[in-house]
């Protein structure tokens, strides 16, 4: 479902992805996890055709998402890690207007927006302006935008960040039920290390722009000689705390330096 060859990206100096190659199977639920500023929102930008690579190939059920972009927009949902949401419109007014732009048909669509609004505890404020909710109620509004047009891929960029135990869990139910009875191929980011390790069929490890490996959880435990995902993940990674904020101002530096040309 997922193919990538020898992707990099870079921004002038700034080298933000380095000739990374994996490939997630149709029907996979695909971690891909990594510390601050490692890469993994680039690669997700890339998979998602925002962002053009440098070099390299990549396909997202047998598309290519630099030549065809709109055969590919139309195979997945995303989650942003960052917020996408019209904050002057309503929950459904959004729901709606996604659903237009992917064509659902009218009476699907209206079924669908319940399902997913009831799905994520929001029925309630279906016509409440979004600028009213919560970090939390956004989250999940974004994660239901994500799924309505049936996708057969889900890119979910830290997905759960900001959200309760009893949401987090019954997101991932439904996620799951939705992968065995739809095949839906699912490709997440997470902090949360027994998250990756309970719902992950396989994992990849990215840092410094390099992805250093790629198994089970079980598998990167016995690489590393560890006794859980975390320990794997801060063996192959290091403990060394990352600046986020750094990495992005380097990244936006080069960025600039290329403007200015």
């Amino acid at each position: 479902m997922i193919k990538v060859q020898n992707l990099t990206k870079k921004y002038g100096a700034f080298t933000a992805v380095d000739d990374i190659s994996f490939d997630v199977g149709s029907g996979e639920i695909f971690a891909f996890l990594g510390p601050n500023g490692a890469g993994k929102s680039t690669t997700i930008k890339m998979l998602t055709t925002l962002v053009h690579p440098t070099s390299g190939t990549l396909a997202i059920d047998g598309h290519d998402p630099v030549r065809h972009p709109e055969q590919v927009r139309r195979t997945f949902g995303i989650v942003f890690q960052d917020p996408s949401l019209d904050d002057e419109l309503t929950a459904w007014e959004n729901m709606e207007f996604h659903g237009v732009l992917y064509d659902v048909p009218d009476a699907l669509r209206r079924e669908r927006i319940e399902q997913l609004l009831d799905f994520v505890d929001l029925s309630d404020r279906k016509d409440s302006l979004v600028k009213e909710f919560s970090g939390g109620m956004k989250r999940r509004l974004e994660i239901a935008r994500g799924l309505l047009h049936h996708p057969k891929i889900i890119f979910l960029d830290e997905p759960t960040l900001g959200l309760d135990p009893q949401t987090r869990n019954h997101m991932w139910e439904y996620l799951k039920k939705l992968n065995e009875s739809e095949g839906t191929t699912i490709f997440f980011t997470t902090h949360y290390m027994e998250e990756a390790d309970k719902i992950a069929q396989r994992i990849a490890i990215i840092d410094h722009g390099k992805i250093i490996a790629v198994g089970t959880s079980a598998d990167l435990q016995s690489q590393t000689g560890t006794k859980s995902l975390e320990e794997a993940f801060l063996a192959l990674t290091g403990r060394t705390i990352r600046d986020e904020a750094a990495s992005s101002k380097d990244m936006m530096r080069n960025m600039g330096k290329l403007w200015r040309r």
